[in-house]
């Protein structure tokens, strides 16, 4: 069945596994996908939704570097918010809901029309590996399937239980069995391995529900999009959120049930992401609190399903029907399933090169939860980095790094591999030191052309995104260069209690206070004639108002990421011996010998290196 050895074999047909596949083909790799289940590629496991805090910056990310996740949550969208709009770009976040159904039959779609992509539906059991290089993959049935790279993007199924109150059985994700047997191939071969948790909760039938009890949670006026690409269009119509939320009387209800929680009585050790607790982990933790917000999100445009986002549990489905129907507008609730939590193996992503291949089997890559990360977004931005560069290993061409100061999935890859985790790991814009220049506005301005460069992105992207910045850098050199008279400027300045002007004024300039908007300059008459006379969209004008308004603060991150990115070009010889250093702490000795930090930044963001340790190592590096 398999004669030829494929370039990449992806392993895991989720978010991860889908952009990795989608990744290698699209840049000429013979690829394989192969997954349990063939109908539930890119299946949505959790919430119905994609992109949020710092989540939304990474999907636009993925859609820059010509991955698909910005293109199908564009085209099964029921709702569009762009979060944090209060505060500066830097936190703009977008985010959707999705129709769950339309998403993963997308996904399959698009990946099906992917020329060098091939599928296979069946258990991978184990890997086959030759000396320190990965040969391929053998799956349950006993086929050895041969390949010169393979990506590993197995999710919650290694090993995977689920826990519903006091009854636990195997599993990837309800309905699903779990993966055996890679787990012991890899520790086997020396890798260490942990258990991680992650939760979800009950799915309910809306038709039980009295949403007139709620309150209402619309979409944006004026949506917006993921992609870059025009072959995807805002929404015209939205299907509503809603929110709701517990009580005193619920929380009450739920502690019943603690005694026979998983959580609670030792069945569950492993860590749960922080910042997605269960609802029992939210009462027990912050016992001040009288209620929680609970958002009740429809699973699609025609189904009668909905998510009860913040009820996360594994209290016995008793308990859990009994306290959601003390919740306001959940009185008559009838359940689709009860929410569950799930434990799984992963493996400390410390074992991993930023190519995310790993450190003992060359050829092998992680991308997604094997890695200790939680959330669509977080995995699928690794697939895409892992099918990149193993496809790029095959065709035997540099590597693709991303560094902090460029993207998002740049700051994600190296606080995984420099840092480690120990608990489901997620991104929130306070991770990035350089959040200023990663906003989600400009994610085609800083990737496009890398991507294009390695074969990724296509011509119409990158002709695309050069219109935009040509555009856009016109227009703010037009600000740049005329002037403004006071009778013209003063009435705005005057609406908006802003110090009048006596003289004419460069326009960059008054619009540079932080009270003046695009909308103000637009009743400029020249101004509009301007917008009107190029045709300028939504992205550019928004591109504008940022470069003027928010210039001096770009220019200041850029110094910051210049002087840092000096400590990268700094390189660490790859047998460096830590032990030679007798100044260095204990520490910092171990944990530099443990990780092999590739430069000396890269070193001073290992937990534990001090920047006295970094100055030894700069003094011995002759520098």
């Amino acid at each position: 069945m398999f004669e030829k050895e494929y370039d990449v074999i992806v392993v895991g047909g989720g978010h991860a596994g889908s952009e990795a596949a989608a990744a290698a083909a699209n840049m000429g790799a013979r690829t394989l996908l192969i997954t349990m289940n063939l109908q539930n590629i890119a299946q949505m496991s959790c919430n119905p939704a994609m992109g949020g805090i710092a989540k939304g910056q990474i999907v636009r990310e993925i859609d820059a570097l010509g991955g698909y996740s910005g293109i199908v949550s564009d085209k099964t969208a029921i709702q569009f918010k762009m979060l944090n709009k209060s505060k500066g770009p830097a936190m703009w976040s977008p985010r959707v809901q999705s129709d769950r159904m339309r998403f993963a039959e997308t996904w399959r779609i698009m990946l099906e029309q992917t020329q060098n992509l091939d599928f296979y539906q069946e258990m991978v059991s184990g890997i086959l590996v030759e000396g320190d290089r990965i040969t391929g993959v053998r799956t349950s049935l006993g086929l050895e399937v041969k390949g010169k790279t393979v990506v590993l993007t197995n999710g919650t199924f290694l090993n995977g239980l689920i826990h519903i109150g006091e009854k636990q059985f195997g599993g990837g994700r309800a309905g699903e069995r779990a993966a055996t047997g890679i787990t012991k191939d890899l520790v086997d071969l020396g890798f260490d391995a942990g258990r991680m948790k992650t939760g979800t909760p009950p799915r309910v039938d809306g038709r039980s529900l009295d949403f007139s009890k709620m309150i209402v949670q619309p979409g944006d006026d004026n949506p917006e999009k993921f992609s870059y690409l025009d072959s995807t269009k805002p929404l015209k119509e939205q299907r509503p959120c809603h929110m709701t939320y517990t009580s005193t009387h619920v929380h009450e209800l739920l502690k019943e049930g603690f005694d026979r929680s998983p959580m609670f009585n030792g069945a569950i050790q492993s860590i749960g992401p922080r910042y997605c607790p269960s609802i029992e982990d939210k009462i027990n933790r912050f016992a001040d609190k009288d209620r929680h917000q609970l958002f009740v999100e429809p699973e699609g445009w025609d189904t009668v399903e909905y998510y009860v986002n913040g009820f996360s549990t594994s209290l016995p489905e008793d308990v859990q029907f009994k306290a959601l129907r003390e919740v306001a507008g959940f009185e008559n609730v009838k359940f689709f399933r009860p929410g569950y939590a799930i434990e799984y193996d992963y493996f400390p992503p410390t074992q991993l090169k930023h190519t995310l291949e790993t450190k003992i089997v060359s050829g092998l890559f992680f991308a997604g939860q094997i890695n200790g990360t939680t959330g669509y977004e977080e995995a699928a931005s690794q697939g895409l980095m892992a099918g990149i560069n193993a496809a790029l290993q095959v065709q035997e061409r540099d590597p693709f790094i991303l560094k902090r100061n460029e993207a998002y999935i740049g700051v994600l890859v190296d606080d995984l591999i420099t840092k480690g985790t120990e608990e489901p790991y997620r991104m929130f814009t306070s991770r990035a030191e350089y959040r200023t220049l990663l906003r989600q506005d400009n994610a085609d301005f800083r990737l496009t052309p890398k991507s294009f460069e390695i074969g990724l992105a296509t011509e119409e992207r990158m002709r695309k995104m050069e219109e935009k910045k040509n555009r856009s850098k016109a227009f703010v050199q037009f600000f740049k260069e005329t002037s403004v008279a006071p009778e013209v400027i003063n009435p705005i300045l005057e609406s908006k209690d802003s110090a009048l002007v006596t003289q004419s004024d460069k326009m960059f300039k008054l619009f540079s206070r932080p009270n003046i908007t695009m909308e103000d300059m637009r009743t400029i008459e020249e101004v509009e004639h301007y917008v009107l006379e190029n045709d300028l969209d939504h992205e550019v004008l928004q591109q504008t108002e940022i470069q003027v308004k928010y210039a001096g603060y770009i220019e200041k991150e850029k110094n910051n990421a210049d002087k840092l990115n000096r400590l990268e070009g700094i390189k660490i010889p790859e047998n460096f011996d830590y032990s030679r250093l007798k100044s260095l702490s204990y520490e910092a000795r171990e944990k530099l010998t443990q990780i092999k930090p590739t430069t000396v930044s890269q070193a001073s963001r290992i937990s534990g290196v001090s920047p006295n340790d970094i100055s030894v190592m700069l003094v011995y590096m002759g520098r």
